[in-house]
This record gives structure tokens, sequence and C-alpha cells, in this order.
């Protein structure tokens, strides 16, 4: 029977520094402390799933290098399966800088490094295991012909395919049509749709351009989600003081996933992920917050 949730990604180490506001351009501010965490948004939710339940498989690319080994340790403490990460000489293991504010805001500039040579190849030769999944889960910190070659796999094996559109870039009809659920927040679904609307309405225009299901998150205020066999549903947030809202998305996107490849409904997948995005918010750090499922009880 499937039961594996692939998640096709990022690895990055992020190297957080706590400020008082995010720094306008040219301004320089004095920060209160600094750490470093394992972060991207492809390992985030493989860790999200992981620690949702689900029996996950990474798919990456990290360097050949002391952040790619310290990333490949953390991921099997997490009972991650992670001999389908590939290594590489050719860049370094991926590094981002994440200022946090002191309202929980943040800014981020990723140098993508050995993200960007997981190439379509890399999927092909793993195409039996991505055709044995119950889910597969994908962002888009690697490269874009990589993630159509996964969707075009999907379509083939029938797998659903999971696509959160972060960081935000227009996407051509022909791979939003191979999309089951579409995950974006509310300025990622505007410059898909490519038009400025209420969520419900931005909804409504992406189901029409082929994605069979989608879910708009909208922090603090929730979610809405509609596909083709529904009405649109606003899930109200949860009341949360946040800290760090760094990996809200890809804690909310790794509980999905899980859900889903647990046979649970839209609705009941959506509303376990909301939960849990809104306890990480409340904890610093990217996988750091990711919280287990025992602690949504």
């Amino acid at each position: 029977m499937k039961k594996k949730i692939v998640v096709i990604g990022s690895v990055n180490i992020d190297m957080i520094a706590k400020v008082p506001h995010i720094p306008a351009p040219g301004e320089t501010v004095l920060g209160t402390g600094f750490f470093t965490v394992q972060g991207g948004k492809g390992a985030n939710q493989a860790v999200a799933a992981s620690r949702a339940g689900g029996e996950v498989s990474f798919l990456a690319c990290v360097g050949e290098d002391s952040f790619g080994k310290e990333a490949l340790e953390a991921y099997a403490k997490e009972k991650i399966d992670i001999a389908y990460i590939k290594k590489t000489a050719k860049a370094p293991t991926g590094v981002a800088l994440i200022n946090v504010a002191a309202s929980g805001e943040n800014s981020i500039a990723v140098a993508p490094g050995a993200n960007s040579q997981l190439m379509p190849d890399d999927i092909l030769k793993n195409e039996k295991l991505l055709a044995n999944a119950s889910v597969i889960l994908v962002q888009l910190e690697v490269p874009l012909e990589t993630i159509e070659t996964a969707a075009g796999i999907a379509v083939k094996y029938k797998v659903p395919f999971i696509l959160n559109p972060a960081p935000a870039q227009k996407l051509e009809a022909s791979l939003l049509g191979k999309v089951t659920i579409l995950t974006p927040n509310e300025q990622e679904a505007e410059l898909l749709a490519g038009i400025k609307a209420s969520p419900a309405e931005l909804a409504t225009r992406l189901v029409s351009m082929g994605v069979k299901s989608v879910i708009i998150t909208l922090g603090k205020e929730g979610a809405i989600y509609t596909s083709n066999e529904q009405e649109i549903t606003h899930l109200p947030g949860i009341k949360a003081e946040a800290v760090d809202t760094t990996a809200a998305g890809d804690t909310f996107n790794g509980y999905l996933a899980a859900e889903i490849a647990a046979g649970k409904s839209l609705k009941q997948a959506v509303e376990l992920a909301n939960k849990a995005a809104a306890l990480s918010v409340t904890r610093m750090g990217a996988q750091p917050s990711v919280p287990f499922k025992a602690e949504l009880d």
C-alpha cells in the first residue's frame, strides 16, 4: 500500500539575527542575538511531515562540506529517509540569512548553493520512489525544471502532488494543471493568478486555471480552501503570540501532506495544519519551531 511521503526541495543552514526591527535599505541595525539552525523550505517541510507522523523520504542536494554533513545527521535523527539526498562538490550547502524582528516578522536572503544542483535527472533516476508515494510535496527553492519533472511523474502514476509555490514566481498553466493541491499565501496567489483580488476570488481563479484544489494561507487570519467539488471555506486563525514566523508555512505544508497521506479529507488536513502552524510561530527558528503531533492533542 502506498504510504510514503516524498518531499523534494531545498536544504539551507539558517543564520538568524534577532533585531529590534527589519533593517531598511542602507540601514544597519544592532542585533540582540544570533544562532544557526537547520532550514530550507524542503527540509523544513520534510521535518514537519515526519513530526506529524508521516513516513518521509527526502530528495535534495547538499554540498560536500560541514554544513551538508550536519544537515544529513539532523534529518536522520528526525527519522527521515536520507538515502536519496545528493552530495555535490560543485557548490556549497545552501545558506539563508534571516533577520527576525521583535514583532515576529522576518526578512530572508537565500544563497541557494547546492540546491541549484538538484536536476531533473536526479528525479528521473528515482522515478520508482515517486511512483510508490502516497503524496509528493514540493516548493520552488530548487530548479523549476526539476519540479516540472516531478509533476510529470506524479501525473503518470496518479500520485497527489502538493505544490507550495514559494518563493513566489509566475508558473505556466502546463505545471499548474498537474497540481493536486496548491498552497500559496495571499501574495503568491496574486502573482500566480495575475490579479489583485480577495482571497476567495484568487482561489476561484486558480481553480479555473487547472489546479484541482487551492489552499490560500492567510497568516493570523487562518486559511481558505476550495476545489472543483467544494464551496470556498474559510478556516479562522488560531490566536498565538508570534515570536518568529519563519517556518509557519512550511509547518502547514508538512502537516498537510502527512494528513493527506494518511487518508484524511482536505478539511481535516487543513484544520490540523492550521493548528500546527499557529503553534510554530510561538517559537524561534525554522525546524526547532515545528511541533510534534502529540503537542496538538
